[in-house]
């Protein structure tokens, strides 16, 4: 059975698999009033990606977890709420304890800025490297994002994240969409640190937007072709913010660009 604890009001185990490990995942949900944005996404999610980890937790379970605590924040004012899975208590060593008493800790906090202009954003010196095993996943260990975010310039909303090419691949808290003529380029969530729920809403919308999709990272090449109509920057918390300079080279933002933005705009709530 899954064993929630209220981080304004419960203590975490010293010992938890979390804290000591990173042995566990977590999900950030907008909450619009008592509307969950994307919730059913943020669930299928989490219980999928448990799964890949082998932390037992059922749809049912998260479900009832974000109601009580829709319940107990819910305000007029949007909100963020925090669902963060571990695999509980397991003493010292790598090794998993067998059975595992999963642990959810849940939290809330107000709704960072959301950029009403596109942004500037640098990019981190330090190539990306995502494992295989754990790519995609929303996973404890965000050392590299940590370190990313604290090596940013104060002048800049977002840092890049690159591939061992120089490619970019995503931001430190944000999924990247480039858009070139009709077409959204994006890596597969299989080369990605963290596969984005808005991103995943964005993706099975191109058809409706009369957009395409082309999996890879994005190059320099790319923002070089005459038809190149802009970078986006995807989140669940704060929708799509387009990207208007990278360090000092200006990017364009074009009105197929704003109307992504606006979809994501709506699908978050923002």
């Amino acid at each position: 059975m899954l064993e929630c604890l209220w981080a304004d009001a419960d203590g975490v185990p010293p010992l938890d698999r979390g804290l000591a490990y990173g042995d566990g995942l977590f999900e950030t949900i907008r909450i619009n009033g008592h509307v969950a944005s994307l919730g059913e996404r943020h669930l299928r999610r989490m219980q999928r990606d448990a799964a890949r980890l082998g932390i037992s937790v059922s749809h049912a379970e998260l479900a009832d977890a974000l109601e009580r605590a829709v319940e107990r924040y819910a305000g007029p004012a949007p909100w963020v709420l925090k669902l963060l899975l571990t695999r509980g208590v397991g003493g010292r060593g790598y090794r998993p304890p067998e059975p595992a008493h999963p642990c959810l800790i849940i939290s809330h906090s107000p709704v960072p800025a959301v950029p009403e202009a596109p942004v500037a954003v640098d990019i981190w010196s330090h190539p990306l490297v995502i494992d295989p095993l754990l790519a995609g996943i929303k996973h404890l260990n965000r050392l590299p994002q940590v370190m990313a975010s604290r090596a940013m310039p104060d002048w800049a909303w977002e840092t890049l994240m690159t591939d061992v090419d120089g490619a970019l691949v995503e931001g430190s808290r944000t999924n990247l969409i480039a858009l070139v003529g009709t077409v959204c380029i994006t890596p597969p969530a299989g080369e990605l640190a963290v596969a984005g729920v808005a991103r995943e809403a964005l993706l099975e919308a191109l058809p409706d937007l009369g957009l395409s999709l082309e999996e890879r990272a994005v190059t320099d090449a790319d923002m070089t072709r005459p038809e190149f109509a802009g970078l986006l920057l995807t989140n669940s918390v704060v929708g799509g913010v387009a990207i208007e300079r990278i360090s000092e080279q200006r990017l364009p933002i074009t009105e197929r660009l704003a109307t992504i933005r606006s979809f994501l705009a709506d699908a978050v709530g923002s």
